[in-house]
């Protein structure tokens, strides 16, 4: 359906792929032994582990689950750093028809408890003995029975479930239907205590051959990858199956500070990152320039590689296209300069990026596209088993996340929300009082604002229990102010507030790396006021640009800078570096008060 100004609010892609035979996630592992049982479907610390190696790993440690007694529809927890490790215990347990909860790494203890008692966890894997005691205790089972997540405790299971049957194992993995429960994941929590999401075996093995299609160019057995993401976010999960299913080769890594040498170690050609990662190797590219007393000339390559990326988004539609001379020539220079070292950083192979769990700011999506790594946004939720929604190579449009993924209908309401039905979307949430208000005619309700255009690419604008409403009634979603003030370097999140007051003012929640180097340390780790007139004007610049972006009873017109723990899972941010805004705005209420009186004037 189309409105008067060309934008419509309805769109959907159908199916590339059905189910077919699949009835169970194990049935992708399973098809892939059988193609390609030598291909090399891990590399860890180096040494190759082929597809067949995989699967039999996977089956003996099934079998040591079958014998302590793990049983069809039992729930069983998966708490750990990414590792390979995770990846046989998530597929083993699913082998025997055990529904996974996986865990956050840096989950809290009091979230651990939640979620176990909600799921009611009965067995787990922890990747350290405190994560197992906190486990044991909540569950109330012997410690034994909850398995340390590394090679030894692998091994171990393999040994007890050395008599099981193969007959056993294979009545056990057939048992499982696609509308069976596959795994219950918990949200990150962004507004509370994190909920369970139903996602079945159709879920799962849907959106993976599905995607796995439409990215065949990206996602393929001549390729590799990092995971860096945790394997508890819905969007690392679905990477490792889809990269086990097409036979891209898995490596990983958990800690961010061996991210560079994993990088040049095994050079992938496809990389999936949150937005905050390409935000930090452009701020280093600035302050590595300036160090240099080379800022200036980097301030022009950066302008020119944005000139670039938006030349090449143009060329997509009109390939007789043509650069200006002027444009061709700077960006031969800085590519030498600049743009090839970025390439190097990444290991020299990368050929595509895909960027999600959050916004990506436009300017920086063409930036690193003019640098010659091209960026595929998409957008989806754990209630979508990840993609609700991706550009794709040669229609990639920075500043949208691109039509919706095989299988998916996206409708626009009539107040903006964006609704989802198709093949990845969750049949609802594990408690029911939790789906009262999910959907709406057969639609999940995604909570967030956003927009088709006539094209049908969906621009997500905002989240509905965001927007504002000032004391002139005027309604405000503040997403794009935030995001357009998140590219500065020094500024991590930037939270708009302003219900029922006068006019919209911001907190400015600096970026750690950046105030530490500053010498900036929050006392005790608590939030406090930064008051330091060379920071105000770095980032002044910034807000006065997003103002001129938006209308005048949107502008901000106060601010203050605060210095905050914002280290992944703490108070203030999720797993996946989301700002937790009701916890910012209930902790930081007294700052609040004072920001309309002691803040700083834009």
């Amino acid at each position: 359906m189309t409105d008067t100004l060309g934008a419509i609010d309805d769109v959907s892609t159908p199916l590339l792929q059905e189910l077919g035979h699949r009835r169970s996630v194990t049935d992708l592992l399973v098809d892939r032994a059988a193609e390609a049982p030598d291909h090399v479907a891990f590399r860890i610390r180096s040494a190759p582990i082929t597809t067949r190696e995989f699967e039999a790993t996977v089956k003996q440690v099934a079998k040591g689950l079958i014998a302590h007694g793990v049983t069809a529809g039992d729930t069983l927890a998966i708490h750990g750093a990414t590792a390979y490790e995770w990846a046989v215990a998530d597929f083993a347990a699913t082998w025997v028809g055990a529904i996974v909860v996986p865990i956050f790494d840096s989950a809290s203890p009091t979230q651990v408890r939640h979620i176990m008692a909600d799921a009611k966890v009965r067995w787990a894997f922890a990747d350290s003995e405190e994560k197992r005691q906190t486990i044991a205790d909540a569950i109330g089972r012997p410690f034994h029975e909850t398995w340390q997540l590394d090679d030894a405790s692998i091994r171990a299971l393999i040994e007890d479930g050395a008599h099981v049957a193969e007959d056993e194992l294979d009545t056990r993995r057939a048992a499982a239907g696609p509308d069976d429960i596959a795994t219950l994941v918990y949200t990150s929590g962004t507004e509370g205590l994190p909920k369970g999401v139903i996602l079945t075996h159709r879920n799962l093995i849907g959106q993976i051959l599905n995607i796995g299609a439409d990215y065949a160019e990206i996602v393929h057995d001549q390729g590799s990858t990092i995971i860096f993401l945790p394997l508890a976010h819905v969007l690392a999960r679905a990477l490792q199956l889809i990269c086990i299913a097409q036979g891209m080769t898995i490596s990983y890594e958990a800690d961010p500070k061996n991210a560079i040498g994993a990088l040049a170690e095994v050079r992938p050609t496809f990389l999936v990152v949150v937005p905050r990662i390409l935000e930090k190797i452009r701020e280093r590219l600035a302050g590595a320039a300036d160090a240099k007393r080379l800022g200036w000339l980097w301030r022009d390559a950066e302008a020119t590689g944005i000139a670039w990326g938006r030349h090449l988004e143009r060329r997509q539609t009109d390939s007789t296209l043509t650069p200006p001379r002027t444009l061709a020539v700077k960006h031969r220079l800085y590519d030498r300069l600049f743009y090839r070292k970025v390439r190097s950083l990444l290991g020299g192979r990368i050929d595509y990026l895909l960027s999600g769990a959050a916004p990506l700011g436009a300017t920086v999506n063409l930036l690193f596209r003019g640098m010659g790594i091209e960026v595929i946004e998409g957008y989806g939720l754990t209630e979508t088993t990840a993609p609700l929604a991706g550009n794709r190579p040669g229609n990639n449009y920075a500043g949208t996340v691109g039509p919706p993924s095989p299988g998916h209908t996206i409708r626009i309401s009539p107040d903006g929300e964006v609704l989802a039905r198709g093949i990845g979307v969750s049949p609802g949430f594990f408690r029911e009082e939790h789906n009262r208000d999910a959907f709406i005619d057969g639609f999940l309700r995604t909570g967030d604002l956003g927009r088709l255009d006539k094209d049908g690419r969906l621009t997500i604008t905002g989240r509905i229990r965001d927007t504002i409403v000032t004391a002139g009634g005027k309604t405000i979603a503040p997403l794009r102010w935030q995001s357009m003030v998140e590219e500065n370097p020094l500024v991590a999140h930037a939270l708009v507030v302003g219900d029922s007051r006068p006019y919209p003012a911001a907190l400015i929640l600096l970026d750690p790396d950046e105030a530490a180097y500053l010498d900036i340390v929050p006392p005790s780790g608590e939030a406090t006021i930064v008051d330091r007139e060379d920071l105000v004007a770095r980032i002044l610049p910034s807000i006065r640009h997003a103002n001129l972006d938006v209308s005048s009873p949107e502008r901000v017109k106060r601010f203050a800078l605060i210095a905050a723990d914002l280290s992944p899972g703490s108070d203030f941010v999720t797993p996946t570096m989301k700002l937790r805004r009701s916890r910012v705005l209930q902790d930081l209420a007294p700052l609040i008060e004072t920001l309309y009186t002691h803040g700083h004037s834009v």
